[in-house]
């Protein structure tokens, strides 16, 4: 699926269904091997395996982030029995670092749908 000019985010009924409505307030880039990662994008299974390469654009070493992966109708829209499934959470990141330094909040870092 390609990306889309509207915003994914309201169209997949993530913001109203399970965010309420936000302004991004730093940048964020997430990669997967060498594919980036943005909002709208479909990514299959096996392209999202390993834990991704994540990297915030803050500039205050004071202020720390946390980063939440879920899945907000795993295992498929069509039937979301684990509806927000909680992939990975990465907490006390650095606002001028990656996930990389933060403190994982999933026993065994990245746990995909089967774990």
């Amino acid at each position: 699926m390609a990306c889309s000019s509207r915003n994914p985010l309201v169209v997949g009924r993530v913001i109203g269904d399970i965010l309420d409505p936000f302004e991004s307030s730093i940048p964020l880039q997430i990669t997967y091997g060498n594919r980036n990662v943005s909002n709208g994008c479909e990514l299959k299974p096996s392209q999202v395996a390993n834990q991704p390469q994540v990297s915030i654009g803050g500039n205050d070493p004071v202020i720390y982030y946390t980063l939440v992966l879920v899945d907000p109708d795993a295992p498929s829209p069509s039937y979301p029995s684990f509806r927000e499934y909680l992939h990975w959470m990465v907490t006390d990141i650095p606002a001028t670092t990656g996930a990389s330094f933060g403190e994982n909040g999933i026993v065994g870092g990245f746990c995909d749908v089967g774990c």
